[in-house]
C-alpha cells in the first residue's frame, strides 16, 4: 500500500522511489544480459576462426605434403621454391612500376619545360623591341650589296692573258694566247690537263687549238693563230672566244670557262695584250658540244703495218629527225694527199642520241707511209629516203691539231697498245655530206 502523510493522503513521494529503484534493477539486469550475450558471440567467433585458420593450414600443409611427395622433393624444398617464386615476382612487380614512375616523371618534366618562361629572356626581348629602330629608317639606309662582293662570293674560274695584232693590208687577225693562272682542278690529283680552243662567233667556220699541257693549272702557251681573210668591217660584228677545256683521254672533255672579245670593243689599230676572268659557259655544255662527242680507240702494230680502229660510243649526238632522235653510224676513211684510200662503216642505230657500237676495223698502212695519211672519223645521220646527212667529224693525222694530234701522237709513241680518247664533233665540211 502507498504511504499515508500526516495530512491524510497517500505519499507520493514514497511510490515514486519504489518505481525508480524498480526500473534502475531492471535496466541494470538487461544491460548485464546484452554484455554476456555479446561476449559469449565474440567468444564464439573468435572460437570459429581459430578453428577455420587451423583447419586451413591442415589442409595446406596436406596440400603441400601429397605436392612434395609427387615431385620427389622434401616439403622444406618445395616451400624454398614457392618462396623463391613470390621474390622474383615480387621483383618483377617492383621494377614495372618504377618505370612507369619513371616516365610520368619524364612527362612531367619535359611539360614543363615546354610551359616554363625564362624570365631574363623576357626581359631582354622587351629591351630589345624598346631599342629596335624604325623599319622605315632601316630600309632608308640600306646599303645595295655590292656586285664586286658577289661577283667574289662564286667560284674563280682563272684567268687568261692573250694578245691580238690587226694587219690591215692582209686583214688578217694573230691571236696570241700567252698563259692561264689559277685555273681550278678538275682532275683526281688535283690537276687539270688544260688547252684552249679559239674561234670567232657567229660563224665558228676555223677553230684552233693549243697544245695540252699536263697537271698544271698555271700553263703557258705562247702560240699564235691566223685568221686570214677578215676585212676590218666584218671584224667589227664578230666576237673571238678563247675557251679553256680540261683534257681527258677516257671521258668527255670538261669545259673550264671561257673569254669572249667583242671586236667592236676593241681598237684593233694597235696591238692589244690583256688579262681576263674566265667566265662561265652559257648554255649547257657550252658552245663547242652541239654536235655531240665520240669515243674510239687507235692501235698500230709497226711490223705489220696494220692499224686498228674501235669505235666505241657516242653521246649528245645533234637531233637530225623530225622526231627529235637519228639513227646514226660511224664512217671511217683512210685519207693520203686529198684522196680517199679506203671506207669502212659501223651498223646503223636506229632513233637515239647516244649509241653504242664497239666495232673494230684495221688498215693496212705500212710504217713509212702512217706519217702521210690522214684518218677521218664522221658521225653520220642514216636517211632511207634521202641523202643520210654527216652531224660532225673528227680528222686525225699528220696535219692535226690539239686533242686530235695527241691521239695520234699518242698511238704512234705505244706502238701494240690501244689508246681511247673521246673527242668532240666538229662541223662536217660539204664535200662530206655524200654518202
Amino acid at each position: 500500500m502507498p504511504a499515508i502523510n500526516p495530512n491524510g493522503k497517500p505519499d507520493e513521494t514514497g511510490q515514486a522511489g519504489t518505481d525508480e529503484s524498480t526500473l534502475t534493477s531492471t535496466v541494470a539486469a538487461k544491460t548485464s544480459t546484452g554484455l554476456n550475450e555479446e561476449i559469449t558471440s565474440t567468444l564464439v567467433t573468435e572460437a570459429t576462426s581459430t578453428t577455420t585458420v587451423k583447419s586451413l593450414g591442415a589442409q595446406i600443409e596436406n596440400t603441400a605434403t601429397k605436392a612434395a611427395a609427387e615431385m620427389g622433393i622434401p616439403t622444406w624444398g618445395l616451400v624454398a621454391i614457392l618462396i623463391a617464386v613470390g621474390v622474383v615476382v615480387l621483383g618483377i612487380c617492383f621494377c614495372c612500376i618504377r618505370r612507369c614512375c619513371r616516365k610520368r616523371r619524364s612527362k612531367d618534366g619535359k611539360k614543363g619545360l615546354k610551359g616554363a618562361v625564362d624570365l631574363k629572356s623576357v626581359q631582354l626581348l622587351g629591351s630589345t623591341y624598346k631599342d629596335k629602330p624604325d623599319m622605315e629608317e632601316l630600309t632608308d639606309n640600306a646599303e645595295e650589296p655590292d656586285e664586286a662582293e658577289s661577283k667574289h662570293s662564286e667560284v674563280k674560274l682563272g684567268k687568261l692573258q692573250y694578245k691580238l695584232e690587226y694587219d690591215f693590208n692582209s686583214n688578217s687577225l694573230a691571236v696570241t694566247v700567252i698563259q692561264a693562272e689559277e685555273l681550278p682542278a678538275l682532275d683526281m690529283g688535283g690537276t687539270s690537263d688544260p688547252y684552249v680552243k679559239v674561234y670567232l662567233l657567229p660563224d665558228k667556220k676555223k677553230k684552233f687549238e693549243t697544245k695540252v699541257h699536263r697537271k698544271t693549272l698555271n700553263p703557258v702557251f705562247n702560240e699564235t693563230f691566223t685568221f686570214k681573210g677578215v676585212p676590218y668591217a666584218d671584224a667589227m660584228n664578230k666576237t673571238l672566244v678563247f675557251a679553256i677545256f680540261d683534257f681527258d683521254r677516257f671521258s668527255k672533255h670538261d669545259q673550264i670557262g671561257e673569254v669572249k672579245v667583242p671586236l667592236c670593243q676593241v681598237d684593233l689599230a694597235q696591238t692589244i695584250e690583256e688579262w681576263r676572268e674566265l667566265q662561265s659557259v652559257e648554255g649547257e655544255g657550252g658552245q663547242d658540244n652541239k654536235l655531240g662527242d665520240i669515243c674510239f680507240s687507235l692501235r698500230y702494230v709497226p711490223t705489220a703495218g696494220k692499224l686498228t680502229v674501235v669505235i666505241l660510243e657516242a653521246k649528245n649526238l645533234k637531233k637530225m629527225d623530225v622526231g627529235g632522235l637519228s639513227d646514226p653510224y660511224v664512217k671511217i676513211a683512210l685519207m693520203q694527199n686529198g684522196k680517199r684510200l679506203k671506207k669502212k662503216k659501223t651498223s646503223i642505230k636506229k632513233c637515239t642520241l647516244n649509241p653504242y657500237y664497239n666495232e673494230s676495223f684495221t688498215f693496212e698502212v705500212p710504217f713509212e707511209q702512217i706519217q702521210k695519211v690522214q684518218l677521218v672519223v664522221t658521225v653520220v645521220d642514216y636517211d632511207r629516203i634521202g641523202t643520210s646527212e654527216p652531224i660532225g667529224k673528227v680528222v686525225l693525222g699528220y696535219n692535226a691539231s690539239g686533242t686530235e694530234l695527241r691521239h695520234w701522237s699518242d698511238m704512234l709513241a705505244s706502238p701494240r697498245r690501244p689508246i681511247a680518247q673521246w673527242h668532240t664533233l666538229k662541223d662536217p665540211e660539204d664535200g662530206d655530206k655524200k654518202d
